[in-house]
């Protein structure tokens, strides 16, 4: 497996929680405000030492409240990751970071009880914050994430994490109240994340795209609003 590194103790990876965090290299997508690029395109990234991790893993333990890995996308390697995660969770809980649309990966983890939580980003209008050329493979991947992940987690009643990233200039609502919110039918939470951060504070993977649709203030407030009028549990992610 190929890694990016770890931190033994955070307390910003999955909300009010802390956490032991695992950054796994390699993604599916290209989202143009993405800070860990690098990660997803496999620089900067070495062969995971299984045991220097879990040695880590085990006498962090009693600080922590969940295993948590992300990236990138994990389920890339989710092979190797199965293997790591039955010998995580003899340690903690598992959390798992995942954009939900590699779904055969993440239904076998659930199968046989890997996850005990997730945390997946709502990016909508999928044709621009996915990344990808052409309107037709984000359709496509948008499909997956709502009627095969959303789907999947609520029927395996997995506690989910919905991060929204929000981005300036786009009406995000209908894609959230119409598409992702009437797919989840378990216990979550939303988190709204002015991610769309740029420099100085992160260097995204298209400094262009961040200029324009970057640090969002009306939109963040909006949406706050709109998902408290229907009695969604919110928080926002301050980054200044």
């Amino acid at each position: 497996m190929l890694t990016s590194g770890w931190k033994t103790v955070s307390m910003v990876d999955v909300h009010g929680k802390v956490t032991f965090t695992l950054w796994l290299c390699g993604c599916n997508l290209k989202c143009p405000f993405c800070h860990n690029w690098r990660i997803a395109e496999g620089k900067e990234c070495f062969p995971l030492d299984r045991d220097a991790l879990l040695g880590d893993l085990s006498s962090s333990s009693f600080l922590v409240d969940y295993f948590h890995v992300t990236g990138g996308e994990p389920l890339m390697q989710w092979a190797g990751l199965s293997s790591l995660l039955s010998e995580a969770k003899e340690f903690l809980p598992i959390s798992l970071n995942t954009n939900l649309t590699l779904l055969k990966p993440l239904e076998r983890l659930l199968k046989v009880e890997l996850v005990d939580h997730i945390a997946t980003d709502l990016k909508a209008p999928p044709a621009e914050l996915y990344g990808l050329p052409g309107g037709e493979a984000s359709t496509r991947l948008w499909r997956l994430f709502l009627r095969g992940g959303l789907d999947l987690i609520s029927d395996y009643g997995i506690p989910l994490e919905l991060r929204i990233p929000v981005a300036r200039g786009f009406d995000q609502w209908p894609w959230i109240e119409e598409g992702g919110l009437k797919h989840i039918d378990t216990d979550f939470y939303a988190v709204l994340n002015p991610p769309l951060v740029g420099p100085p504070l992160t260097n995204p993977r298209n400094g262009a795209w961040c200029s324009e649709h970057c640090w969002p203030e009306r939109e963040v407030e909006d949406l706050k609003k709109e998902l408290g009028e229907i009695g969604i549990r919110t928080y926002v992610n301050r980054f200044a």
